[in-house]
């Protein structure tokens, strides 16, 4: 098929959200004729779909409707997948030996007859938020710097700049005022309530909404570039070539619906409060396993809204990336107060169990995420993983199909 760019679409941070998928399915195929197709990062992980799938259907859709790819710190082994490295490009992102990049750094499309350079880049603390085994060997380099060394490279035959960016959009504000030359910055990473379009001088920054709920899009308009968000439809048809993916789609979904247990009053008809959850884990993990101490990063978990009845898909939507718990060493007493005001700076709010931790303690339960990448590595295993616990707090086993005719 013989396509012509007159616009260029991106979603951001679906996060293997495919309960939805039918909608995203139908919508970008019916875009796909005219449009550039872009994602911003963190396509994969997020929901049951991708733990019990994998990401095999994530890459499918990557695949089959899309063209470029900003690559995100969740599923950032996945982009290195042949398939989906030969779709990534990122400016920022090099060899910690010798310096060359990860990936491709731009591409070079016609637009309405403009050419145009599409990169994408990954703040820092993104990318430090990558499981440090999975970005061992790799480092990031300051967005703006990047680019910039960009259009020195290739001003001479582009036209615009557009930027994929996994940074979050307050930092892209920063980068569109720091390289006043990039027509429009579709944002990603952040999660907030903010979309934009933003005007920080002649740059647009723009964010399509999250979880697969919606796009941006930016399209040239006079001598300059205009921008809109969208919300993909509530439905939509299918196309033939894609019914087969649809099909996979719908049978996980099916596995996910299967019942675990009835939710207890605190947690049922309502929104989670993650931190709520986590604290209380924490505080039972403190007593009931007599561990010294317990420290949790809220970002372990997802907030979803539960009904009576808790699901797997309710659990895994929770709790989606298989967090083993572990013991971890902690610093001297003296590096306490700084490391916990470290990792708060990192990963955000912390559960920690008891409260003030204690001078003297040497070692701490949490997670093998927390542990490998910000503590120095595990001591030993708990047994116990974090999505476990989850299940044991907010719901309680139903009676079997024995237990249950005594």
């Amino acid at each position: 098929m013989t396509r012509t760019f007159t616009q260029i679409v991106a979603t951001t941070d679906v996060h293997s959200t495919l309960d939805r998928a039918n909608a995203l399915l139908a919508h970008l195929h019916a875009l796909r004729p005219n449009s550039l197709i872009a994602d911003c990062g963190d396509f994969f992980e997020g929901t049951g779909y991708y733990r019990l799938g994998s990401g095999a259907v994530e890459r499918e859709i990557l695949t089959t409707l899309y063209d470029v790819l900003a690559p995100g710190n969740h599923g950032w082994r996945h982009y290195f997948e042949p398939d989906l490295r030969e779709m990534t490009v990122c400016a920022n992102t090099v060899d910690n030996a010798t310096g060359r990049p990860l990936f491709d750094r731009l591409r070079i499309i016609d637009v309405h007859g403009r050419q145009v350079a599409v990169t994408a880049v990954m703040g820092p603390q993104a990318f430090h938020s990558i499981p440090a085994d999975q970005r061992a060997g790799h480092r990031v380099i300051g967005p703006a710097t990047a680019l910039r060394e960009l259009v020195r490279e290739h001003h001479h035959h582009v036209d615009s700049w557009i930027v994929l960016s996994h940074s979050g959009f307050d930092e892209d504000l920063k980068l569109a005022a720091a390289c006043p030359f990039v027509d429009v910055i579709f944002a990603g990473h952040c999660h907030s309530d903010t979309y934009g379009p933003v005007n920080v001088g002649d740059t647009l920054v723009v964010k399509g909404a999250e979880l697969a709920a919606g796009y941006a899009a930016c399209e040239p308009v006079g001598s300059g570039w205009a921008a809109r968000t969208a919300a993909f439809p509530s439905s939509g048809t299918v196309p033939k070539d894609l019914a087969a993916l649809s099909g996979r789609i719908t049978h996980t979904g099916r596995m996910l619906a299967a019942c675990l247990g009835a939710v207890n009053k605190p947690y049922r008809d309502a929104e989670l409060d993650r931190h709520h959850l986590l604290q209380e884990i924490a505080d039972r993990l403190h007593t009931g396993l007599g561990a010294d101490a317990v420290v949790l990063n809220d970002t372990a978990l997802r907030t979803t809204r539960l009904g009576d009845v808790l699901t797997l898909g309710d659990l895994l939507a929770i709790e989606p990336f298989d967090n083993q718990l572990v013991h971890a060493f902690l610093p001297g007493p003296r590096e306490l107060g700084r490391l916990l005001t470290h990792l708060t700076k990192q990963v955000g709010p912390l559960a920690v169990s008891p409260w003030p931790l204690p001078q003297d303690i040497r070692s701490v339960l949490t997670t093998d995420y927390l542990a490998d990448t910000y503590l120095g590595g595990r001591t030993h295993q708990a047994g116990l993983r974090l999505g476990q616990a989850v299940r044991r707090t907010v719901a309680t086993p139903m009676p079997d199909e024995e237990e249950g005719t005594r």
